[in-house]
């Protein structure tokens, strides 16, 4: 298994660098070097490896998680949290809070959705920082 995947990636180096002699030059329109076929195969290798790698690293993941029951209850506590700041944060994006200039590109889901992002981003910085702080707080006047 370990020559195959040698000789694979050997292959996929080798087609990778002629493809890279065969793209386009600096003076082509973007326009006519986005349609390149170099440039798409190179496109279609990029995914198929950013694919392989995802499929591997979920599934060793889930190998580690389900072989591990602490694990697999430590991480379900996390995911309830994580969805539980979502729902937070989307009860509380309210969806008319943007400019009535730029309201007109995109409707109220949209923005709401946005605001929910935001909210989320903002509520994990905040646990993030507490989870720094606190326990150096505590240890400073534990001592």
């Amino acid at each position: 298994m370990q020559k195959i995947i040698k000789i694979a990636l050997i292959a996929i180096g080798v087609l990778s660098a002629i493809l890279w002699y065969l793209l386009p030059g600096s003076d082509m329109p973007a326009a006519e070097a986005a349609q390149s076929g170099a440039m798409n195969t190179m496109f279609i290798i990029t995914y198929l490896l950013l694919g392989i790698a995802v499929v591997v690293s979920l599934v060793f993941t889930l190998k580690n998680l389900f072989s591990n029951p602490q694990g697999l209850k430590k991480t379900l506590f996390v995911v309830g949290g994580f969805l539980l700041v979502v729902g937070v944060s989307y009860v509380l994006a309210s969806g008319t809070d943007v400019d009535p200039e730029f309201a007109a590109m995109s409707d109220e889901g949209t923005i709401k959705n946005i605001g929910m992002g935001l909210n989320v981003f903002f509520i994990l910085t905040i646990i993030a920082v507490l989870s720094l702080v606190i326990p150096s707080v505590k240890n400073m006047f534990s001592k």
